[in-house]
């Protein structure tokens, strides 16, 4: 079995699989190593949403970044299915940011200004989706926040990564990082492997490498709760979004209602009173959505650091040691931009110095 790599990556959800298929189409030698199968943790949890604008509440550094991403997905998803024969189910249609009163219409200034929104009162809103709430005040309109199949999207980045030549080790937890020299070893329960640059991405589980790397940097989980629902006709053409909370139409016709927001929480299983409070709140957006069918409830741990922006980029005194994590609420949105950002730091091109300062892992 092979064990020397350029570049080893720890975890393999979206965030490493996409930085795994930037790295192998450049040529570079690596291997993803995940403690359980590829998708299989946060990413396979996630509802998807690409909410550049309605998830942005920094206009200056990170919405540009977010953007990048997001219209990266436009071409990536055709690029993906005919390498991969996967397909992301990247659906068209956008996102209502609903707004219940004129003060939360107000709230909604810096998005409303940008050239790719829209304001829709309440009349044209029900217009577009006649079974939202007689309740609102009007909505954003959004095109472009639209969504993909998390799992799907990480598959295929996994499986383009492996066609360029990437080695991808399921079930194959790491034990330790340690230095001889100026190369990584790897410590697996299949033995030792090297690399001359580590990259830590696995989420809220990158806890433990920050301290056995001399950092005293601590993701907190936010657990988030979700429900798929199904009825016989379609109700949505476009997901709902207010307050955090979103109802996301499926291809298949089910509906996705996410997602809770528990701190410090480390249990995978969703709760009654989480599930109740889903309901409660999806009630206020699509008030017929109490006589769905349910099919399924799972939940996610998402991973949160101090300011709730990621890391990405270098160990502040190890150049051979980057990170890529802390993606909170936005894994699956930034997981391109976050591909492509590593990918230019390794390979020594150019990233925008407001990124590198703004995502750097010592910016506190």
């Amino acid at each position: 079995m092979k064990t020397n790599y350029d570049v080893a990556i720890i975890g393999g959800g979206i965030i490493g699989c996409s930085i795994a298929y930037y790295l192998a189409k450049e040529k570079i030698d690596v291997a993803v190593f995940e403690e359980k199968q590829i998708a299989s943790k946060s990413t396979r949890a996630a509802a998807g949403m690409l909410g550049a604008h309605s998830e942005c509440d920094d206009f200056e550094i990170f919405y540009p970044f977010a953007r990048s991403s997001q219209l990266t997905y436009f071409d990536l998803k055709d690029e993906l299915r005919e390498l991969s024969g996967v397909d992301i189910e990247l659906r068209k249609g956008g996102i209502f940011q609903l707004a219940f009163s004129e003060q939360e219409k107000e709230e909604l200034s810096a998005t409303l200004s940008l050239p790719t929104v829209s304001w829709y009162d309440s009349v044209e809103m029900r217009n577009r989706e006649n079974a939202v709430s007689s309740n609102i005040f009007g909505a954003a309109y959004i095109e472009d926040d639209v969504h993909v199949l998390p799992h799907s999207t990480c598959l295929a980045f996994s499986k383009c990564a492996q066609i360029y030549g990437a080695s991808i080790f399921e079930y194959t937890p790491v034990f330790a990082i340690q230095k001889e020299d100026s190369i990584y070893i790897i410590k697996t329960n299949k033995g030792a492997f090297q690399a001359k640059t580590v990259v830590v991405a696995n989420g809220v589980w990158s806890s433990s490498f920050f301290h056995q790397l001399g950092l005293h940097h601590t993701l907190s989980p936010v657990k988030g709760e979700c429900i798929s629902v199904s009825s016989v006709q379609p109700l949505l053409k476009h997901t709902l979004f207010h307050e955090h909370c979103y109802i996301v139409p499926r291809n298949n016709g089910r509906l996705v209602i996410g997602a809770t927001m528990v701190k410090n929480d480390w249990h995978e299983q969703p709760t009654l009173g989480g599930l109740e409070s889903l309901i409660a709140k999806a009630k206020t957006m699509l008030p017929t959505v109490t006589d769905l069918k349910i099919e399924s409830c799972w939940a996610g741990l998402r991973p949160q650091t101090f300011d709730k922006k990621p890391f990405i980029g270098y160990h502040p005194e190890d150049e051979g040691i980057l990170f890529a994590t802390g993606h909170f609420r936005n894994g699956i949105l930034l997981a391109p931009a976050t591909g492509q950002m590593i990918r230019d730091l390794i390979v020594k091109q150019e990233v925008k110095k407001e990124w590198i300062d703004a995502f750097k892992v010592n910016r506190f």
